[in-house]
């Protein structure tokens, strides 16, 4: 396998992903438009993970949306995870 094709495959591997949690969020919906505690619960939790932002993109959410209902549990969330300074310092 060459690098293209690699790159091609991981790229692939992470749509995959990407598409399986949308599809896990979506899933905890009850069938009205606005969102349910689930679907909250499983935002948040997931933007204390890999961060608003991120959380935004990967649920096509809102940033506003995912900041209002993590203000409102009083939860605070860094703008970028652990991680990323890190992966900044050892670049």
């Amino acid at each position: 396998m060459n690098k293209q094709e690699t790159r091609t495959l991981i790229r692939a591997s992470i749509e995959e992903e990407v598409l399986n949690k949308r599809a896990e969020f979506r899933a905890l919906r009850s069938g009205t438009n606005s969102y349910n505690d689930e679907q909250k619960e499983y935002a948040m939790n997931k933007a204390q993970g890999i961060g608003v932002r991120a959380t935004a993109r990967l649920l096509l959410l809102p940033r506003k949306t995912m900041q209002r209902w993590l203000r409102v549990k009083g939860i605070q969330v860094k703008r970028c995870p652990s991680w990323v300074y890190d992966w900044a310092y050892w670049r």
